[in-house]
């Protein structure tokens, strides 16, 4: 009976964790805008009152911050603090500051870093062009299902398709949030990126925007970088110019990886 007791304990904790992190994930895929508790509740797919008791707990713990004008939730300061501790060897979107800036100079555009995190794509990084009319579907920060936008598409098309495939199932149920779409719409946009070489999609998730992206690198893809504009910049014709010059920024990246795993500490 003990035994069956602690298995019991170990369960409700575990539970109790997923359904935290889950709604720090939906907070976060809102970016800076926040999110009221009946937006987490619809999107976590959680009861009312345990997203409400959960969220008073992260709230007191300084993971997730209240506005009490708005009634609106924001990731809280302490997921800030302990993301300054974590910083990995070397950011990625500091090596690809240079390319990226590089390229939104070159096609006046603006330009995306989004890397893989288990099942979605972070806009981690984002710099613009000098056209005048701008494209700005994200902000650094938010994050979306795997295959919504240009850099998870590209990103998806670049993995072993089964483990794509998998993803995309994984994920099906979410895309319906992003005009309308489907796992076998999205399988479809998929296996047309991996025979191009490239991402590229026109009015899905933003409608009037367009945009096209690289994977990187080819034997691990956990990353892509885009580039985005309205529609009307984005002819069929200048599809082999773009995916050129993105290509040009993501072998020089790619390379410069390469370097660092070589040397890393064993």
């Amino acid at each position: 009976m003990a035994s069956k007791t602690v298995e019991g304990e170990a369960r409700s904790g575990t539970q109790s964790i997923e359904r935290a992190v889950t709604l720090l994930r939906v907070i976060a895929s809102r970016g800076r805008r926040g999110m009221r508790i009946a937006e987490v509740v619809s999107t976590a797919g959680l009861a009312h009152a345990t997203c409400f008791r959960m969220l008073q707990c992260l709230q007191q713990e300084g993971l997730v911050d209240k506005d009490d004008h708005t009634r609106k939730y924001y990731l809280g300061p302490l997921v800030h603090e302990l993301g300054l501790l974590a910083r990995p060897r070397y950011r990625l979107s500091e090596l690809c500051d240079g390319g990226l800036r590089e390229l939104a100079e070159q096609t006046q555009d603006t330009v995306y870093l989004s890397e893989r995190s288990g099942l979605e794509a972070v806009c981690t990084a984002r710099h613009m062009g000098d056209y005048p009319i701008k494209v700005l579907p994200l902000d650094v920060g938010i994050r979306r299902p795997l295959g919504v936008g240009a850099g998870g598409l590209a990103i998806l098309g670049a993995m072993d398709p089964a483990e794509a495939e998998s993803v995309v199932r994984l994920n099906g149920a979410r895309y319906a949030g992003f005009g309308g779409l489907t796992p076998e719409v999205m399988l479809q946009a998929v296996a047309e990126t991996r025979v191009r070489g490239f991402s590229f999609l026109d009015s899905v998730a933003t409608p009037g925007s367009a945009a096209l992206g690289v994977a990187f690198p080819a034997e691990h893809p956990v990353a892509a970088i885009s580039v985005a504009a309205i529609s009307g910049r984005m002819s069929e014709a200048r599809h082999a110019e773009l995916a050129a010059a993105v290509r040009s920024q993501v072998a020089t990246i790619a390379s410069v990886l390469a370097t660092l795993r070589d040397i890393a500490p064993a």
